[in-house]
């Protein structure tokens, strides 16, 4: 069974979005292994420098970096990557379990991820040109990963 792991930073603190991502977490169960592991965010302060962001990205991709398994077939989610309709994202999810049989999605915290993420990443993929926050994309990026799975094993969906 495929395995796939979302890492992401920061944690699900709202009650709505935890319930969301749990149900498709949930559905998930029979397609694959689903795992997220959690990134703890930087804090920063009210107004951070540049150079104070960068640093924190750096700090945060050094542990993304160290939590992806090898052989894992990776996106970095950011909103310059490629644009990827739900029907990229089931080749995506195919392409992963042919290359090594793990995929792995990376969500950044609200300051995006650091460039030696993205670059480690098999594709840079985006899903909008939208900025969403990073909590309702983990929710979001669960029902893609899910619709993804559905379409790969021919099933109905709502469109």
């Amino acid at each position: 069974m495929l395995s796939v792991n979302i890492i992401c930073v920061g944690k699900l603190k709202d009650k709505f979005f935890k319930e969301a991502a749990d149900e498709y977490i949930k559905r998930l169960k029979g397609y694959c292994k689903m795992e997220i592991t959690e990134i703890p965010q930087t804090t920063l302060p009210e107004n951070p420098s540049d150079a104070q962001i960068k640093a924190a990205l750096v700090k945060e991709g050094q542990l993304i970096l160290k939590s992806i398994k090898k052989a894992s077939y990776t996106a970095a989610m950011c909103v310059e990557g490629k644009l990827y309709s739900s029907e990229d994202m089931a080749e995506f999810i195919e392409a992963g379990a042919l290359k090594g049989g793990s995929v792995t999605f990376i969500i950044g915290g609200s300051c995006g991820l650091a460039d030696e993420v993205k670059n480690a990443a098999h594709v840079k993929m985006s899903v909008s040109k939208m900025t969403f926050p990073h909590r309702l994309f983990r929710v979001m990026l669960l029902e893609q990963i899910y619709r993804g799975f559905k379409i790969n094993a021919g099933e109905k969906y709502h469109k």
